[in-house]
């Protein structure tokens, strides 16, 4: 795969569309997350440079039904699979 297709990481970045931190042209291609040397699978929003993810807070859901989300502080590094 060319690698120089694929657009910059951005240091914040958010599945949500409608998020300002919603990059559509990250998500064409597969994006993994490692928080404190471990990979994570769940995670809705990332910040590398303050060091945090947000993660569903089990099945609790909103007002709106989408779901509560709780901030993990650590290392986060973020990389194309």
């Amino acid at each position: 795969m060319n690698d120089t297709t694929r657009p910059e990481l951005p240091d914040h970045l958010s599945i949500d569309p409608r998020s300002k931190f919603h990059v559509p042209a990250v998500f064409e291609h597969e994006v993994g997350i490692h928080f404190n040397d471990k990979e994570r699978t769940d995670v809705e929003e990332y910040c590398i440079s303050e060091g945090w993810i947000k993660v569903p807070a089990g099945k609790a859901l909103d007002r709106r039904g989408n779901p509560m989300l709780i901030k993990l502080k650590g290392k986060v590094d973020v990389f194309y699979k």
